[in-house]
């Protein structure tokens, strides 16, 4: 066998493998460009929600009257506006610890004693593409990814987080 009927035989096995890698490539390329992503959109996240929660949170706008839900919407919208980004979803929502034995509560004198707030700040990202198909292999994304923080506060001691 002559060098050039190996080389014939070889020609296109480089196609044949770039052919089959190509995909896979692309494939762990589009996944580790959401994780980037996501991964710095959550540590924007992390650094921004506990400074909002104390700013808005504490006191919240209406003073000390105003409904935990009011300052939950007014965290959400500061939120969004501090993340800047079309692909990502924020929800915030307030437990002001009235579970169990709210009804016992509120027949007392401590009924007027505010108590602790837990503000749960959730970030849903959407990666991208949603939908991907190569060479007939469904590779679409996961529907979200999701983060989700908890910050507890005094609403008595402005500033201390719990």
């Amino acid at each position: 066998m002559s060098v050039n009927q190996i080389w014939r035989e070889n020609r296109g096995q480089a196609t044949v493998e770039m052919a089959l890698v190509a995909p896979v490539l692309i494939v762990c390329a589009l996944i580790v460009w959401n994780l980037m992503i996501f991964v710095s959109a959550v540590a924007r996240f992390d650094r921004t929600a506990p400074d909002l929660v104390l700013a808005h949170g504490a006191s919240p706008v209406g003073g000390e009257g105003a409904a935990p839900a009011a300052s939950a919407d007014v965290i959400r919208s500061e939120l969004v506006r501090a993340m800047d980004d079309e692909r990502v979803e924020i929800e915030v929502s307030v437990d002001t610890g009235a579970g169990q034995g709210a009804h016992q509560a509120s027949e007392s004198i401590l009924a007027l004693v505010g108590t602790l707030r837990t503000y749960r700040c959730t970030l849903r990202y959407i990666p991208w593409p949603q939908e991907l198909s190569i060479a007939g292999v469904d590779l679409g994304a996961p529907a979200v990814l999701s983060h989700t923080r908890e910050i507890v506060i005094d609403p008595w001691r402005p500033g201390v987080v719990i």
